[in-house]
């Protein structure tokens, strides 16, 4: 009698072993940035729903039906697509839903990535569950890579504490347990304030810690500052201000180390070294 060895299972984010799925899959993906890994990870054909703020890559999501958005999924909708995996995130969907479509979706994959370097277990967790572990280590050693040049602009420069922007009226910024943060810290950027929560805190500008800022960075996304906000905000903290590109800064997955080169190069120019 021959035994077969135990199959290989791979732990999400929240504990749960997930085992290599056989043949193709039915994958419905509900963050965004993740949505975008499916694709890089060559399983366009598998990926069948995403919610509306899935936008990347263009040409191949236009074909894909949309589910809602990321905090209020259609579940009828869903239900209809019939997926054997739902990719979630912690931060960006309700656990109450992700509860809720585990009630009638096969696996739940639970993502929770809280700096760039834990990427590469989420490139090992869905490359090892969807079987292109080949893919999945390439995009791991670009990420090494990108982390290595970001950790070099980042200590070839003095460190600047740094207001990220996320929102205007009322003014929000993010905490440093974010990964915006940390993916700031990488390149050298401290956010502030310096505390842990609320994760996304509103501020006002006699706020004591802004006389702490070197530079305010005004973020394309959530809310989409312009060329036209950098003199209200310059003349509010009295600092210098510059635009940032939101999607490179807080897109985890496989746009991570496109990232941290655009953060590097960003952080270089500012410096007046390119």
């Amino acid at each position: 009698m021959t035994i077969k060895p135990e199959q290989e299972t791979w732990a999400d984010a929240a504990g749960q072993a997930h085992p290599a799925h056989n043949g193709p899959a039915r994958i419905v993906s509900l963050v965004p940035s993740l949505t975008e890994l499916v694709c890089d990870l060559g399983l366009v054909d598998q990926l069948v729903g995403r919610t509306g703020f899935c936008i990347h890559p263009k040409d191949v999501l236009r074909r894909v039906p949309k589910v809602g958005g990321t905090k209020d999924v259609n579940l009828d909708r869903l239900r209809e697509l019939a997926p054997s995996h739902v990719i979630v995130n912690i931060d960006e969907n309700r656990r109450e839903c992700a509860e809720e479509i585990a009630r009638f979706v096969p696996r739940v994959i639970v993502t929770h990535p809280c700096s760039p370097e834990d990427n590469l277990d989420v490139y090992r967790l869905l490359g090892g569950i969807f079987g292109r572990q080949a893919e999945a280590a390439a995009l791991a050693s670009d990420l090494r890579a990108a982390l290595d040049e970001a950790r070099q602009a980042g200590a070839s420069l003095p460190r600047e504490k740094v207001l990220y922007l996320i929102w205007r009226e009322p003014w929000m910024t993010v905490a440093r347990s974010t990964y915006i943060s940390a993916t700031l810290a990488t390149v050298g950027w401290d956010t502030l304030p310096p505390g842990a929560e609320p994760r996304y805190p509103a501020f006002e500008w006699d706020a004591p810690w802004l006389a702490e800022v070197d530079r305010v960075l005004l973020s394309s996304e959530p809310y989409r500052f312009r060329e036209r906000h950098l003199a209200e905000v310059e003349a509010a903290a009295g600092r210098p201000a510059c635009l940032v590109d939101g999607e490179m800064a807080s897109w985890y997955g496989s746009r991570a180390a496109a990232g941290l080169r655009y953060l590097a190069a960003l952080r270089r120019k500012l410096a007046g070294l390119e």
